[in-house]
C-alpha cells in the first residue's frame, strides 16, 4: 500500500494557517498578561489577604485548578448567555484563558512569595516603605525570580489549550488546521503542519518568555 503525501495543497491555505496563528499568539498574549497580573492579586490575597479574601482566592482557584479547561470555555460561551452575557468566541476564548491562566499562576506566585525570607520585609519596613511598596519592590521581583520558569511552563501549556477554543469557532490555529482537512481532505498533512508550527511557537515563546523575565519583571 503507497501513502502519498500531499503537504502543497495544505501549505497553498497559508493565509488560514497565518490567521490562525496570528490568533493563537493574539489570545496568547492578552491572556498572559491579564492572567498574571490577576494571578498576582489573587497570590497577595491568598498570603496577605483577609479572611473573606484568603476564602475567595482559595475557592477560585481549587473551583479552576480541578475543572477541565473545555467545561470552563463552554460554561463562559454557553452558560453565561443564559445570564444574559452573550460574548464572542474571541471574547469567551481571552475569558477563558485569563481564568484558567490566573489560578495556576496564583498557586506558583504564592509559593514565590511564601519563600521570601522575613528579613528582606523587615528591612523594607526599617526603611519605612509602605506595606504596597514592600510588596512590589522588595518580596514580588524576587518571587517571580524564583517560579518563572513553572510560571512560563503554564503560560505555555495555556497557548497550547487554545487549541481547544476552536470548539467554539475561534479562528485560531487548530480551527485553520481543521478547516483546511475538510477543504482539501489532507488531514494528515493539515495536523502534522498544525503540531510542527505549535511546537515551534511553543519553542519560540519559551525563549522570549526566559528573556523578557529578566529585563522587565525582577532583573538580573
Amino acid at each position: 500500500m503507497r501513502i502519498e503525501l500531499d503537504f502543497i495543497s495544505v501549505l497553498a491555505e497559508w493565509p488560514m494557517l497565518v490567521k490562525g496563528v496570528a490568533w493563537t499568539i493574539g489570545l496568547t498574549s492578552i491572556s498572559t498578561v491579564v492572567g498574571l497580573a490577576l494571578g498576582i492579586a489573587l497570590a497577595w490575597s491568598r498570603v496577605h489577604g483577609t479572611l473573606a479574601l484568603r476564602a475567595f482566592a482559595g475557592s477560585y482557584v481549587e473551583t479552576i485548578r480541578n475543572t477541565p479547561f473545555i467545561v470552563q470555555l463552554f460554561f463562559v460561551y454557553f452558560g453565561l448567555p443564559a445570564l444574559g452575557l452573550r460574548l464572542s468566541p474571541e471574547m469567551a476564548s481571552v475569558i477563558a484563558m485569563v481564568i484558567n491562566l490566573s489560578a495556576y499562576a496564583t498557586e506558583i506566585i504564592r509559593a514565590g512569595i511564601e519563600a521570601t525570607p522575613k528579613g528582606q520585609i523587615e528591612a523594607g519596613m526599617s526603611l519605612a516603605l509602605q506595606p504596597h511598596q514592600i510588596f512590589t519592590h522588595v518580596v514580588l521581583p524576587p518571587a517571580l525570580k524564583k517560579v518563572w520558569p513553572a510560571l512560563v511552563s503554564q503560560i505555555i501549556i495555556v497557548m497550547l489549550g487554545s487549541s481547544v477554543c476552536g470548539q467554539i469557532s475561534t479562528e485560531e490555529l487548530s480551527h485553520a488546521a481543521n478547516l483546511i482537512q475538510s477543504r482539501n481532505f489532507r488531514a494528515f498533512e493539515s495536523f502534522i503542519i498544525a503540531t510542527l508550527t505549535y511546537l515551534t511557537l511553543a519553542m519560540a515563546l519559551r525563549r522570549l518568555l526566559n528573556w523578557a523575565g529578566p529585563r522587565y519583571l525582577f532583573g538580573r
